[in-house]
Parts: structure tokens; sequence; C-alpha cells
């Protein structure tokens, strides 16, 4: 039956043009922001998943950060005990020097005096973003001897999340602590000495300068295991550190595959769209243009 009334073909052309056009829009828009999944409304479970992993990403972020922050803080370290090794290391060979018989020891100690200056001018400079791992007050208020770097941010599959840090016990780096406490050069060695104070006279014995001499030497001994813990600590922090990137490189990939478009596959369906889009539009047109047909059936 041919109606006027309905129009069955323009109905079915319109319904499958609206539709055609929705498609369309889609694509479109997945093309202009790049992401299959967008919204909550395109893929609840995926946009649930990329927002919380997109967040978590951020916070290795600042994991990332921490960690460089406690990379500067132990290279500064490493590198004001390198440099106070290297200064009592000549103190001793200075001892050494006045076992000479003969030797003027005051000019000696005129000398040595000038290296324990530089002891405690090293100690005191080796400070990054207000902290010195070398140089201490253990009475200030707040003082831990343990310094927490942020090394990790963790996620169980309970949603639970925490955060991980690396330790350093400064107690056993300390060269100079201000509150008294045995710092590696301000406390007396097994002989008595104190690397960084002791005095060398005209009466010091051969037997006073052997035993200054062995002491400096067990100060150096527990220096080299400072500097070779805040090297491992560096190392770890390094390591730490390339893991966290890597991490956040996966995570990143992991998100892109759940929620970025496949922009090849996506202008495919553009130009598939656009096509039917055009068919569609001729289709509706044919079909509304049917009911001027039975006009030459009244002439």
């Amino acid at each position: 039956m041919t109606s006027i009334n309905t129009n069955t073909s323009a109905m079915t052309a319109l319904q499958s043009l609206s539709a055609i056009n929705s498609s369309l829009d889609q694509t479109q828009n997945r093309i202009s922001t790049g992401y299959r999944v967008g919204a909550a409304s395109d893929n609840a479970a995926y946009w649930s998943i990329a927002t919380t992993m997109r967040s978590d990403n951020k916070a290795l972020g600042a994991v990332q950060d921490a960690l460089g922050l406690g990379q500067a803080k132990v290279d500064t370290a490493y590198t004001g005990m390198t440099a106070a090794i290297d200064v009592v290391d000549e103190i001793k060979s200075k001892l050494v020097a006045a076992r000479e018989p003969g030797v003027d020891k005051t000019k000696i100690n005129s000398e040595i005096k000038e290296l324990q200056g530089q002891l405690t001018s090293i100690a005191s400079s080796a400070s990054f973003s207000g902290e010195n791992w070398l140089s201490v007050n253990s009475g200030a208020a707040g003082y831990t001897a343990t310094k927490s770097v942020v090394a990790s941010f963790n996620r169980d599959s309970g949603g639970n999340v925490s955060v991980g840090t690396i330790g350093v016990d400064t107690s056993k780096t300390k060269l100079f602590d201000s509150n008294g406490a045995a710092g590696i050069l301000d406390t007396g060695r097994t002989g008595g000495t104190v690397v960084s104070t002791f005095t060398l006279t005209g009466a010091t014995t051969d037997a006073n300068i052997s035993t200054m001499i062995s002491d400096v030497d067990e100060a150096l001994g527990a220096m080299t295991t400072a500097a070779s813990n805040l090297g491992a600590a560096k190392s770890r922090m390094d390591i730490q550190s390339e893991f966290v990137s890597n991490l956040r490189d996966s995570i990143e990939k992991g998100v892109g595959t759940l929620v970025d478009a496949d922009m090849t596959e996506e202008s495919t369906r553009l130009k598939a769209l656009q096509t039917q889009q055009q068919l569609g539009v001729q289709a509706l047109s044919i079909a509304n243009s049917s009911s001027q047909s039975l006009l030459s059936l009244f002439r």
C-alpha cells in the first residue's frame, strides 16, 4: 500500500542516517582527542583503570623527584667524605714525617692545624637543601640519625597504597657532632687521639706520635667504611631511580593500550562513514521524493 501519511522508506532511511551520524561523531571525537576511551561512558572499566593508573604514575613522578633529591644529598656527603679522607691522609703523612730525627715538630704542627681547619670547613660545607650528613647536631629538636629518602609508591591487590623509603644511617657517616656525641673526627680514638684537634709540640715523644699515627689510621678506616656506605646507598638509589623511570614508561604504555585510539583504524572508519553518510542522505532524499510520483496518478 502506498500512503502519503506514513512514508516507511523515509523513516527507515532517517533511522539509518541518524545511526551513521552518531558513529561519525564518535569517530571524529576519537580522532580529535586521540582517545578510544575518553570518558566513563565510553568504557567504565577501562576508564576507571586508566584514571587510577594515571594518578599512580603522577605519584611515581614525585618519587622520582624525591630520589633525585636523595641522590644529590648522598653525592654531597660522599664528595665531602672523600675530600676529608684526602686531608686525613695528608695528616698521617705529616705525622710520619714528624718521626724523623731532628725535624721541627712545631712547624709540622702548624701544617697539621691548617689541615684540621680544612676538615672542619669540608664537613660544614657538605650541605644540600639544608641537610648536612657529615657535621650534625644530635641534640637539635627533631633530629634523627636515619635519613629517609622516598623510593617507591606501591598499590597492593586490595587497592591499599604505601610509600617505601631508603634509609641512610648518618650516625655512621658523621665526622663532627656539635652535641658532644661521637663523630669520627671529633672523638678520641683507641689511643685517645682526637684527629680534628690533637697537637704536636717539641716535647711530643716518638711513642706518642706512633699512637697518633695509629689513631689517625683508625679514623681513616672508619671514614673509608662511611664512604663505602654512602656509595652503596647512592648505587641503590640509582638502581631504584632507573626502575621507577622504566615503571612509569610501562604504566603509560599500558594505559595507552587501554584507552588510546588506533588512528589508522579510525581514519579508515571515518572514510567509510563519510561515504555511508552521503549514501544515507541520497537514500533519504529518494524516499522523501517517492510521494511526489503519486501526483502523476491524478493528472
